[in-house]
């Protein structure tokens, strides 16, 4: 056991380990996993010093209370989050994201709730000492794959953090999360299998994010997408971001943790540089499909990742 460690004092709603994800595994029915929200997760590391890959802890909603033991680490919280940090003697600072903090034995870092966002990410310098599944620490608790044994974190349990080699100088990035409200998607390959007016109301009309939503997928409401052709078809390959439109007409958006496989019509697919920002749409949030050409999408993407890679720059 290291002597490096976060004692887990309130686990918080749904606060798992993660990384890039896993890759090339859909042929035996594991998705990628990984950090909801990329952006943030390499923000998060690059403030705290650490490689592209490194673990971090991924919370939502409600995040962990958290009581370090060891001599000295390096901090950050990255998303939009409200945490407190309880030193020793017990005085409260209140924390700023993309900002980086020292914890010394005996300080506690309470990750009291995301704000008009799902996810946050907490790193410290060095990384968690955490078993690898496949290449990756990524933990699916629904397929009980990658660290803690595939679990959420739990209350009373140990964090082991791998003793950093050197004290990293304390970091500060201005970075402001905007948010979106139109997804842009391209084609499906069931597009076909759909009404007129059914693709009009994907197209036109607003839906909203139900509390049906997980790592695993989106469920939306609203207007009814109407099928013409067939409900239900063989199981095909699903990947991250495609848009099934079960029976009931209310379309499903996969996430991260998705299924491989599905045997319900795809409308669409949420290209990969809106991604980032339609996971961290609470339920209640009201989204519009906008389609855009493939040629378009591999565009926005280009601009998406320039865009990353302007702003760990920015970290020095």
């Amino acid at each position: 056991m290291s002597n490096y460690n976060f004692q887990v004092l309130r686990a918080g709603i749904n606060t798992t380990f993660q990384d890039k994800g896993r890759n090339n595994l859909y042929h035996i029915g594991i998705p990628f996993s990984g950090a909801m929200d990329n952006r943030n997760y390499l923000i998060a590391n690059y403030l705290a010093g650490n490689k592209k890959n490194t673990t971090v802890i991924e919370f939502a909603y409600q995040g962990p209370l958290l009581k370090f033991n060891g001599e000295k680490i390096c901090l950050v919280i990255t998303g939009d989050v409200t945490f407190n940090i309880i030193k020793k003697n017990l005085n409260v600072e209140k924390g700023n994201c993309y900002q980086s903090y020292y914890l010394t034995d005996g300080d506690q870092i309470d990750i009291l709730s995301t704000n008009r966002s799902v996810y946050g990410y907490l790193a410290v310098s060095g990384g968690f000492n955490v078993e690898l599944f496949w290449n990756s620490s990524s933990t699916n608790t629904k397929a009980r794959i990658g660290a803690n044994n595939g679990e959420k974190i739990k209350k009373d349990s140990l964090i082991e953090i791998l003793k950093p080699q050197k004290i990293y100088p304390l970091k500060k990035l201005k970075y402001f999360n905007s948010k979106i409200e139109q997804i842009r998607i391209i084609k499906g390959t069931n597009y076909s299998y759909f009404s007129k007016d059914g693709k009009k109301n994907f197209l036109e009309k607003k839906f909203i994010v139900s509390k049906l939503t997980d790592r695993m997928g989106m469920r939306l409401e609203g207007p009814k997408i109407e099928n013409i052709v067939d409900t239900n078809i063989r199981s095909e390959g699903l990947i991250k971001g495609v848009i099934q439109v079960p029976p009931d007409g209310n379309p499903i958006i996969m996430l991260s943790d998705h299924g491989t496989i599905g045997g319900y019509p795809k409308i669409g697919v949420v290209i990969s540089a809106d991604y980032d920002k339609l996971v961290q749409l609470q339920p209640g949030s009201k989204i519009k499909f906008k389609e855009v050409s493939l040629f378009e999408a591999e565009n926005l993407y280009k601009i998406y990742s320039m865009e990353t890679q302007n702003i760990l720059n920015q970290i020095t």
